[in-house]
């Protein structure tokens, strides 16, 4: 039987998702520890840099019991030609499970398809379900519930984008992203998405006006316009999204008095977000980091109870 695994928030019933952060909610309540993962150990295969999900989830396999091993792409024989898959199929006969930060999304459907064990996406260049895990936890404590709340994204269609798509319109929440021209999200993932939103009735718009997309909103997010492995294109990105695209106090006018600000992070002040806007206290930025590791710690226990 094909391992159970965690590459987009697609893998997940509304139910399983609702119970995901109800559980999270408890566990960090509780600042609950277990022995779940007691004598398994995990292998995190990080090919790109991480603080936050790395670090979140090393201490959430150590706070359920388990071993982790953390193993860069450039220490690996992946430098010297070995195939993905061959080295999926080597490391899941010694790990019990792979968290893994990738390039492609497709790299992930590999070492699901081949090592045999639990994968989980700590990344891609698709989508970031952890990460939009821990912000429907967070909204969740902000305003005591999901459905009817108000999102704005404003930026690249990039892989957070894509998974507040997924996650929002599964929820309940309302969600209209704001994009330059070119830089929408991927036209599947907002069919998916309206298709989640006709069973959620949830509203999902993909715009190209910042002002139109926060007008009204109960949250604002945001994230870095350049996104890693992008690097090459920086000059020509920051001259589409800038100043239209920055969230900063004058775009935040158009959103509810009581409005508040959301980041993934890591955050380059002064370009997606001016630094009066994160260090305000409408910014939440800090709780959805924090909640990183009470979601992992709620998935690692239903993917290995």
């Amino acid at each position: 039987m094909k391992a159970r695994c965690f590459l987009t928030l697609k893998d997940l019933s509304r139910m399983e998702v609702e119970a995901l952060i109800n559980r999270a909610e408890e566990m960090k309540k509780r600042k609950e520890k277990s022995d779940v993962l007691g004598g398994k150990v995990l292998a995190a295969l990080f090919l790109k840099p991480s603080t936050r999900t790395r670090v979140s989830f090393e201490v959430a396999v150590r706070h359920l019991g388990g071993e982790i091993i953390f193993l860069r792409g450039d220490e690996l024989q992946l430098v010297r030609g070995e195939t993905l898959k061959d080295t999926a199929r080597v490391l899941g006969r010694y790990v019990d499970g792979l968290i893994a930060r990738v390039y492609g999304h497709e790299d992930l459907e590999v070492l699901a398809e081949y090592s045999g064990v639990p994968v989980i996406n700590a990344l891609s260049d698709m989508y970031h379900p952890c990460q939009v895990l821990a912000d429907m936890l967070t909204l969740k404590e902000r305003f005591g519930r999901l459905e009817g709340v108000n999102l704005a994204y404003v930026g690249d269609g990039n892989n957070v984008c894509h998974s507040l798509l997924i996650g929002c319109s599964m929820l309940g929440v309302n969600i209209r992203v704001a994009t330059p021209k070119g830089y929408e999200p991927s036209e599947g993932v907002v069919r998916a998405a309206l298709v989640n939103a006709e069973r959620s009735g949830a509203e999902v718009k993909v715009i190209d006006s910042p002002r139109e997309a926060v007008k009204g909103a109960d949250v604002v997010y945001t994230d870095v316009f350049v996104s890693m492995g992008e690097e090459g294109e920086a000059e020509e990105k920051l001259s589409t999204f800038l100043p239209r695209f920055q969230v900063n106090k004058t775009l935040l006018r158009e959103a509810k008095p009581d409005a508040v600000v959301m980041h993934c992070l890591p955050a380059h002040r002064g370009e997606e977000i001016t630094d009066d806007v994160l260090e305000s206290d409408r910014s939440i930025v800090w709780d959805q980091a924090e909640n990183r590791l009470h979601v992992q710690k709620a998935l690692l226990e239903f993917l290995f109870r």
